[in-house]
This record gives structure tokens, C-alpha cells and sequence, in this order.
């Protein structure tokens, strides 16, 4: 008869349970986990989703007011608005307005909504009391096309108190004198030292800020500031300080200049008062005829072409003669500048930075002929342009009048009933002929150069210009009234390519 023993084990049933729970919490742990994650990276991204599309709408304000400052923009301000060639008062504001639907911005008034309360952190006096002017959007209330969601831009005069930094390191901030920007500032030991000055300076332009508020339905508001000023195309090789050396220059070795029999034809190298369109004083009189190489034969090249009438070549020198004396010297320009090379790469960066180019695609071989029916027909002393001519020019019957620079890799056929006000350079083949009569006149002033070989088109070897020419001794007889430096037709021709960001940042709630 077997006994029943114990053995003292203790049963497992239940462990299965415990691990099946244990698990099951486990996992709603890591579930719960996942869950918040991606609530948090939802609401994280819907952060961020806001933030990027309240920063790039300030953005687009900031770029709109920006480009509008460009005459050569369609939808420039207006020279009652603002003007890069004059300076913009302290203490007046242009308020660019983007209105959206039921949208009521009057960022001067304290009791709007949009109130910019930043005028007064940087100035110390409160929006209203600034002499303010408005322009809507062009992208306000439009009824097709919504653009970005700023409410307003700001434009107006920087010191050194609205921009908080001491310029000219003095203890402290200027508050009535603008700030300006002067590309060519040298430090203390003479170097290049582009920089902030406070006030003008004889090659500064004006820094303006430009200020973006956007603001979302939802409550996000962002705010943000360049500061800009304009840049103009940089002509320094051949016009030091923005102004030609001579009313016409002849660069190069052994230039040749032959004048017209017409007496009405003259070159004059003192500026021009009459008809002025800028309120900057007259310059000091320069040549008529500026040639760059003593060494050579060029000034009895160009004296025997101005022979026939002596008095009609005006400049600074020589002295009043008689028998009258034409006004023909010799001229400086950087010696660097005196090269194929150097003047070829300018005459590209010109053509780079051209509003037309003709033709628009890669030169032809041989070189191209234009004509003045190719000329743009959108130029204007409010829209002066940058016109390239990748060849030859011939302006027999056109009889308009050009604004702006205008190049010429080619030959220039003057037609003396056409008119230009501003630049022409004819670099490149470097010569310039004409036969016509008409009552045209040049003002501003000219520049000829021979950087390529006129019958292969390659650029000339070696260190030396070629001789550049200017030939109005050809029949029919040559007319017109001339060419006469201008310094006001100069200035306008550098209207500014951009006005150039200095500084971007953010400014805080």
C-alpha cells in the first residue's frame, strides 16, 4: 500500500498571467510614449509651420520695399516718394501698406492693431510724430492673386541711435545726422576698408532701414530690419570718383581724332549749367580731348583733326590763346587699367550687368551690326538703361534721344540728329565714325578704346591698347551740335543696379 508524500513544491499556475500583464503595460508604456512623441512632433512642426510662415512673409515686405527703391523697377516708389540720388530726411517715413481681407493697417496710429511701436524704440518719439507717406502693396487686396501676409514696411533713414551702434566710436549714439555707407573708405593705415560713415562723404551713399511686420490670424508676429544702400555699377578704371577725365577720351597708343568741317560740331569739356537735371553743383572743367600716352604721336593726331576750327575743342586748358587753341592734354588713368585684359574684363562686366544686350546670345563672328531700331525704346531720363551692343552700331536714322550707359564693342556710326544723355563707352574695336548732318547732341561724356584686333576680333596680345579712333572728317559733312560733359547726365546714367542688404536681423517682441 503506497503512502502520499508532499513535496513541498509550489504550484506555477497564475506566471503566465503576470507576464501577459506585465507585458500588455509594457507595451501601453511604449504606446502612450509614441503617442505624446508624436503629439509633440505635431505640435512641434505646427510651430515651426507658423514661425517659417510669418518669417518669410516679413521677408517678402522686406525685398517688395526693397526692389520698389530701383527707378528701373515698374513699380518704383517715385522720386516724390524717394530718390538714390538725393538724401532722405530724418524724421519722414514711407509706410508700404498690404492690406488683406477686412484688413484695417494704419501702422502710425497707436490704436491700431498693426501700430508700429518699434519707430519709437529707435527713434524716441512715437510713429505719429514722423512726417509719414504711404504706398499700398502690390500685392494689396488683390482680388486674384493673394501674395504674402506682412502687414506693413517701414523705410527710412538710419542713425546711429535707431540702429544702436556707434559708427564713428564716439561714446554716444548720433542722434540728428544720417547714416551713410562709403565703399571706399580706407582704415587708419590706408587700406580698403568699405564702411558705415556718419554723414556724407564725396563717395558715400545713404543707408536706409527697411522694416517688415507680419502677423498671422493666429497671433504670430515677426519683425525684421535691413539695412541697405544703393550700389551703383563701379566705373572706377575709367571714371575715378564717377566723372570721366575728359569730355571725349582717347585711350590707348597712337589715337587718332579727326574733326568735322561743320563749325557747328564741338567737343566741351566744361559742364554743363544750361537745362541741368540734378541740383548738384557744376564740376570744374576738364579737356575736350583727353589722350592717355605722351610718349607717342597721338597729340599731333589729334591736333591736325581739330585744326580746322581750333575754338570749337572748350576745356580747362590751355588758357584763352589767340589765336585760339584747342583744349587737347594728356590725361591719367590707372595704369591697370590701360590693358586689353583689364578693360575687356570690364567691358564684360558691363555687358553682364546690361538691361539690353544686342543681340542677347553670344556675339556673332563677324561682328553683328545694329542698328538704332534696336535700341530699347523704354528708356527715359526717370529709366535710364544699361544698353550693350555685342558688334557694331549704326545709328544712321535714328533720331531719338538715349539714357543711361551705353556700350559698343564694335563701331559706332554716329548719326549726329540722335542724342544721348549719360555714358558711351566704345570698347573693343575702339573706333567711331560719322558723315551726317542733323542737330543731336552727346551729353555726358565719351570713351574709346581698342582692346581687339579689328579684323580677326581677338583680343590684342601684350600689355599695349591698339590705336582707338574717332574719325568725323568723312563725307557728306559731319553736323549736329556735338558732345559736352555733363556731370549730372553722368550721375544719373549710375543709377544704382541694387541697393545692397549690409545687415538682416530679427527684432525682438
Amino acid at each position: 500500500m503506497k503512502k502520499d508524500r508532499k513535496t513541498g513544491r509550489r504550484t506555477e499556475d497564475g506566471i503566465a498571467l503576470l507576464i501577459a500583464i506585465f507585458v500588455l503595460l509594457l507595451i501601453s508604456v511604449v504606446a502612450i510614449a509614441l503617442l505624446v512623441s508624436s503629439g509633440t512632433e505635431t505640435a512641434l512642426g505646427a510651430n515651426y509651420r507658423t514661425s517659417s510662415t510669418v518669417y518669410y512673409a516679413a521677408i517678402a515686405g522686406l525685398e517688395e520695399a526693397r526692389g520698389r527703391l530701383l527707378p528701373k523697377n515698374p513699380n518704383y516708389f517715385g522720386a516724390s516718394y524717394i530718390s538714390p540720388t538725393t538724401t532722405f530726411p530724418l524724421g519722414q517715413t514711407i509706410y508700404v501698406i498690404n492690406r488683406g481681407p477686412g484688413d484695417n493697417i494704419v501702422p502710425w496710429d497707436s490704436s491700431n492693431t498693426y501700430y508700429d511701436n518699434e519707430y519709437q524704440t529707435e527713434f524716441g518719439t512715437a510713429a505719429s510724430s514722423a512726417s509719414w507717406q504711404s504706398v499700398y502693396s502690390v500685392w494689396d487686396s488683390h482680388p486674384l492673386l493673394p501674395g504674402p501676409i506682412y502687414k506693413w514696411v517701414r523705410i527710412n533713414a538710419a542713425t546711429e541711435q535707431s540702429l544702436f551702434l556707434h559708427v564713428n566710436g564716439t561714446s554716444s549714439y548720433d542722434t540728428t545726422t544720417p547714416i551713410f555707407f562709403d565703399p571706399s573708405h580706407v582704415d587708419h593705415l590706408g587700406n580698403p576698408w568699405p564702411s558705415l560713415v556718419v554723414g556724407s562723404t564725396p563717395t558715400a551713399v545713404q543707408a536706409l532701414e527697411i522694416t517688415a511686420m507680419a502677423s498671422l490670424p493666429t497671433g504670430s508676429k515677426k519683425i525684421l530690419q535691413y539695412l541697405v544702400a544703393p550700389i551703383p555699377l563701379d566705373l572706377t578704371p575709367i571714371a575715378p570718383n564717377q566723372l570721366f577725365v575728359a569730355a571725349l577720351t582717347l585711350d590707348g597708343n597712337n589715337v587718332v581724332y579727326q574733326g568735322p568741317s561743320s563749325n557747328n560740331f564741338k567737343i566741351v569739356g566744361d559742364d554743363l549749367t544750361t537745362g541741368r537735371t540734378c541740383s548738384a553743383p557744376t564740376l570744374h572743367s576738364i579737356p575736350a580731348i583727353g589722350y592717355t600716352n605722351n610718349t607717342d604721336s597721338s597729340l599731333s593726331n589729334i591736333t591736325s583733326g581739330t585744326s580746322v576750327h581750333p575754338a570749337n575743342y572748350v576745356g580747362d586748358q590751355p588758357p584763352l590763346a589767340l589765336p585760339p587753341q584747342p583744349s587737347v592734354s594728356t590725361v591719367s588713368l590707372p595704369n591697370s587699367y590701360q590693358s586689353p585684359t583689364a578693360l575687356d574684363s570690364f567691358a564684360q562686366k558691363i555687358i553682364a550687368n546690361a538691361d539690353v544686350i544686342i543681340p542677347p546670345g553670344p556675339p556673332p563672328l563677324p561682328p553683328y551690326t545694329a542698328h538704332g531700331s534696336d535700341l530699347p525704346s523704354a528708356m527715359s531720363y526717370a529709366n535710364p538703361m544699361i544698353v550693350a551692343v555685342q558688334g557694331n552700331l549704326d545709328l544712321n536714322g535714328w533720331h531719338n534721344t538715349g539714357y543711361g550707359i551705353l556700350l559698343v564693342t564694335g563701331n559706332l556710326n554716329y548719326d549726329p540728329d540722335a542724342s544721348w544723355n549719360g555714358i558711351v563707352l566704345v570698347i573693343g574695336q575702339g573706333t567711331v565714325t560719322g558723315s551726317r548732318s542733323g542737330a543731336g547732341q552727346f551729353n555726358g561724356a565719351f570713351f574709346v578704346a581698342q582692346t581687339r584686333d579689328p579684323s580677326t576680333w581677338s583680343l590684342l596680345a601684350g600689355p599695349n591698347l591698339g590705336p582707338a579712333s574717332v574719325d568725323f572728317s568723312l563725307s557728306p559733312a559731319m553736323g549736329g551740335t556735338g558732345i559736352r560733359f555733363d556731370s549730372c547726365a553722368i550721375s544719373n546714367a549710375l543709377t544704382p543696379l541694387t541697393y545692397k542688404a549690409l545687415s538682416f536681423h530679427e527684432i525682438r517682441q
